[in-house]
């Protein structure tokens, strides 16, 4: 007997990220910050949705996603989850929000998920986020953990470089995501790593790794949104493939209503509102006429 599926896919939650990568399933996951993009992304299909700190870039126009506040990331959760109903929504910790000790950490992970609605939350930093992450585990809030380049640490980083170039800094890397994986968490973002160290460590864990410039072997691939569709403005890093040229498309519709607004092509009679025909106006009398 045939297998039917089901007319609405199923709700993705936290344990089908490991089903997946037992079964050797690729899944997808891209960020959103508001409704319609999350409501367009959870149609498509896509697995996972990152309510990322990347909103500092594409969507406030920061420098780097450093001044990102909880507030801002806690209500475009809120946005998102109106949004997607079949989707993982996962939130970012912003900086400074889980930097002054694990009580405050575990306070705003629960705002973004009771306030917000996210159902994981991700965080950066290896080894030292160890026990962070086991606390935030054990009061039952999931966990995507994040290493390689931690855009937050950009000021220490010196820049967004490629992580674990070396023999002795890969070796790092791969202890960090071992011992991320121990503390519990259920995936970890690879970011900016040879793809050959990518491989090591999607081989070497049971949890999911989720690659961004990683090479095509980890479990599952984000991309920022705004970055796949030519939604952005500058250059793009090498393993941005763009699919589309949103910002084109946006450019050549306001320009074409201008030009009709000008030659007075817009509103057009249908798109205008008109009395019923019972009713007849009669011009107001002047002063002089009167």
């Amino acid at each position: 007997m045939a297998y039917l599926k089901p007319d609405k896919p199923e709700k993705v939650y936290v344990p089908a990220l490991r089903a997946a990568k037992e079964k050797g399933e690729k899944l997808t996951c891209l960020t959103a910050y508001d409704y319609p993009t999350a409501r367009i992304v959870d149609e498509a299909g896509v697995e996972i949705i990152l309510v990322g700190d990347s909103m500092g870039n594409v969507i406030h126009g920061y420098g780097n996603t450093i001044p990102v506040t909880l507030d801002e990331i806690c209500s475009a959760t809120k946005a998102v989850k109106r949004g997607a109903s079949r989707a993982l929504i996962v939130s970012d910790m912003p900086y400074g929000s889980f930097h002054t000790g694990d009580d405050d950490a575990v306070r705003n992970a629960l705002r973004l998920m009771k306030d917000g609605g996210a159902e994981a939350i991700k965080l950066e930093g290896g080894r030292n986020r160890v026990g962070l992450v086991k606390r935030l585990v054990d009061e039952e809030i999931p966990v995507m953990a994040h290493v390689g380049l931690t855009p937050q640490s950009v000021h220490k980083m010196g820049g967004y470089r490629v992580q674990g170039k070396t023999a002795e800094a890969a070796k790092t890397l791969i202890e960090d995501a071992k011992l991320l994986e121990e503390a519990g968490a259920f995936a970890i973002v690879l970011e900016l790593v040879p793809r050959e160290v990518a491989e090591m460590i999607t081989n070497e864990l049971t949890i999911s790794t989720v690659g961004i410039g990683a090479g095509a072997a980890c479990d599952v691939q984000v991309l920022v949104l705004h970055d796949l569709i030519g939604f952005t403005f500058g250059r793009q890093p090498r393993f941005v493939r763009q699919y589309a040229n949103v910002s084109d498309v946006i450019t050549k519709a306001i320009t074409q209503w201008m030009d009709d607004v000008r030659s007075g092509n817009y509103p057009s009679e249908a798109e205008s509102y008109g009395l019923p025909e019972d009713v007849k106006l009669t011009a107001p009398k002047t002063a002089k006429q009167s």
